[in-house]
């Protein structure tokens, strides 16, 4: 399909800078079926689900994967994307040109990492030095790594430390949060439960590749980045056993949905899943593992934006992201949540 149909007119100011306070006071817009548009709020979320649905929850955690250092005087940006050992990250690098294989590269506080190679796609494989822990080194050196669209228009500050990293965080390893879950708190948790709501986690490692635009015209010319993640047996047969008991599986994200997808066999049957992916879903795409999401809002000509009107229905989508801006609701990263319900 053609990538120019996704695009729509966003106003600069439509960007969220900061999250709401506190996180369940955020909007939340509701698109199900063909029912009108509901403007409402993240905390009435319990009142939108049944009991025996199954909200499912990323657990990844943000690390401080944005660095900053020098190659001699040259000024090298690097933002981790992808773990390969122990020692070993795949980096998307600024001022890559700079860089030679076998460079070493300083960034903050000693910490120092070596150029092995650069990769088909103009990413880097950069090897850390030193015995300490690569999680050590970063949490010395490193930021958060913000999304673009916020990060050029503020720097980074305490406060990201904890805004930009989700109450279900637990497993260290993504370079992005997984937004859709930033809206939740034990408050709201308690609500869901005492209405009948489940919840479960799975584990997507969200690499910097989320950030990146799509630059071909077509969307069949457009490469998606892998990112790890897993799906236990007991998380899967659980899922499985709700949707047979007649309650829906509603992922918490674009990461949690893009990972059960991937998880789902073509009966709709959710399987354990340890591995890769880097699925891309475009409108035809047939959905098995889910049954509808809690998303923020996207960027157009998006990855994102493309998953959201496969699910709804383009024109659905366009209407409602139209919608949204005319009412003022805040996008991206830090900005307000919408609920999907095909």
């Amino acid at each position: 399909m053609r990538v120019d149909l996704f695009d729509f007119e966003l106003p600069a100011e439509s960007i969220a800078l900061r999250p709401a306070r506190p996180r369940d006071a955020a909007r939340m817009l509701v698109v199900a079926g063909d029912a009108a548009f509901a403007d409402l709020i993240v905390c009435d979320l319990p009142g939108q689900l049944r009991a025996g649905d199954v909200l499912v929850f990323n657990d990844t955690r943000v690390i401080p994967a944005q660095l900053e250092g020098r190659r001699g005087d040259a000024k090298i940006g690097a933002t981790l994307h992808k773990r390969i050992d122990l020692r070993r990250w795949q980096a998307f690098v600024r001022n890559a040109k700079r860089l030679r294989t076998g460079d070493t590269i300083d960034f903050a506080n000693d910490v120092q990492a070596t150029a092995e190679a650069q990769l088909e796609d103009g990413s880097w494989i950069l090897a850390f030095l030193g015995g300490e822990p690569v999680e050590v080194l970063l949490d010395r050196a490193g930021q958060m790594p913000l999304p673009p669209y916020i990060a050029s228009k503020r720097p980074t500050d305490a406060a990201d430390k904890s805004d930009y990293q989700t109450m279900f965080a637990a497993q260290d390893g993504a370079v992005a949060a997984p937004t859709a879950a930033l809206h939740f708190t034990p408050e709201l948790m308690a609500a869901l439960a005492q209405a009948g709501v489940k919840s479960e986690t799975v584990t997507l490692h969200v690499g910097a590749g989320t950030f990146l635009p799509v630059k071909v015209e077509d969307t069949a010319d457009h490469k998606m980045h892998a990112e790890w993640g897993t799906v236990s047996a007991g998380v899967a047969a659980r899922l499985n056993a709700a949707r047979q008991a007649g309650g829906r599986v509603i992922a918490v994200g674009t990461t949690s949905l893009r990972l059960l997808e991937s998880a789902a066999d073509d009966a709709g049957t959710i399987q354990a899943f340890t591995g890769d992916t880097a699925i891309f879903i475009t409108p035809g795409y047939r959905f098995k593992g889910v049954d509808g999401l809690m998303t923020n809002f996207h960027l157009p000509k998006s990855t994102l934006f493309m998953l959201v009107a496969s699910l709804m229905g383009r024109e659905r989508m366009q209407a409602a992201y139209a919608h949204a801006v005319g009412q003022g609701y805040r996008f991206y990263s830090y900005g307000d949540a919408s609920l999907l319900l095909p």
